[in-house]
């Protein structure tokens, strides 16, 4: 009896031994288990989408310039693993992992990068890419500003969004207090008339609610073009019966000024503006045409040149960073193979011209420069 006791004693203790030891296995591999399942963060952007985005995010792909832009502005360019070959600002963008156009992206390019956000824009990128990325299981977010202020909440939401909502705060503080300080110097002037010119042949230039229109009035501007479309085509004859007193161009930044332009007072039509006739042609960075932070340094580069008697000077709220930009673009020109011709100046993509409530559809697909947004 009492060696049956010892046994029985011994397989209990056995067996208590083996639970015990067992147990933080257990507990080992419930915690790994649970650190394993991806945290989900559910956020609405800025199309009304709800987009379920992985938290941290740690690899982004970026299907827009302005979008690759305000990734480098907000310091996390580290991140962004792929972009589109129309990315080439900073220049370190172009560096990045080509995914294809804006319009056409690589899906296969972009699954390979694993990224656990996509970057687009409503005004650039088709809403087939978005569904196609949405059956890969892969998270997208879409921006859609249409004023300068829309840009700047845009950069502070994207900031949030991406786990640095100080560097959002900062870089918004900064477009803002500059813009202010500009706002000051202008305050005494009346504004220029200007014809933004897209494309010149047939000319298109930008309608009131874009945010390019919204640039030109903190430029101390006022389009002459009062129309609802974003994009309208204008007449020659209507043009020259406003009689704008500047034409405004974009130029890329390899760019001394548009192709063309020299030409615009032999071609009919054109040479009965005034402002042709007299050569008062505003070119500006292609900042103009992306809305990113560096939208800014466009708006104060336009506004010198439309009121050089106000800012013949380097304005107080030009900080060091916009001097340095302008002088490594301008020696980026001067650096660019020669034998390379510069890209035509082309009108906007047609994804500009959207439905409300959601990304461009494929009807909108033909023809452009994906480059502008």
């Amino acid at each position: 009896m009492k060696l049956a006791n010892q046994l029985l004693q011994t397989v209990i203790l056995s067996v208590a031994a083996l639970l015990l030891g067992t147990a933080p296995s257990r507990a080992q591999s419930a915690s790994l288990s649970s650190s394993s399942s991806p945290v989900y963060r559910e956020v609405t952007d800025e199309t009304g989408r709800s987009v379920r985005v992985p938290q941290p995010v740690r690899r982004i792909v970026s299907l827009a310039p302005s979008l690759t832009e305000t990734v480098y502005a907000l310091g996390l360019q580290d991140r962004l693993v792929g972009d589109t070959e129309f990315c080439d600002y900073p220049p370190d963008a172009q560096k990045k992992t080509k995914v294809g156009g804006a319009v056409n992206p690589s899906l296969e390019q972009i699954a390979a990068l694993h990224p656990d956000l996509v970057l687009v824009t409503k005004g650039l990128n088709r809403l087939e890419t978005v569904h196609a990325l949405d059956n890969l299981g892969i998270s997208s977010y879409a921006t859609d500003p249409h004023t300068v202020n829309d840009i700047i909440a845009s950069t502070k939401k994207l900031a949030d969004l991406l786990g640095v909502p100080e560097a959002g705060a900062s870089v918004a503080a900064e477009m803002e207090r500059q813009l202010a300080a500009l706002q000051r110097r202008l305050a005494s002037s009346p504004a220029k008339r200007v014809l933004f010119v897209v494309w010149h042949q047939p000319l298109i230039s930008v309608g009131k609610h874009t945010f390019i229109a919204d640039a030109l009035r903190y430029a101390g501007a006022v389009s002459i073009v009062d129309a609802e479309q974003d994009w309208p085509q204008v007449s020659l004859e209507e043009a020259a019966r406003l009689q704008p007193d500047y034409l405004a161009f974009a130029a890329s930044h390899s760019e001394a000024s548009p192709p063309g332009l020299e030409a615009l007072s032999t071609l009919p039509g054109w040479r009965i503006m005034e402002a042709v006739a007299n050569r008062r042609y505003a070119v500006i960075s292609d900042a103009v045409n992306r809305p990113a932070p560096r939208i800014v340094s466009a708006i104060e580069e336009l506004a010198r040149q439309l009121h050089p008697e106000l800012l013949a000077e380097k304005p107080e709220n030009l900080n060091e960073n916009s001097v340095k930009e302008k002088m490594e673009k301008e020696k980026t020109g001067k650096d660019k193979d020669e034998k390379t011709p510069p890209p035509p100046i082309q009108p906007p993509h047609l994804a500009f011209s959207l439905p409300s409530g959601g990304l461009r559809g494929s009807d909108a697909v033909p023809g452009g420069r994906a480059c502008a947004r």
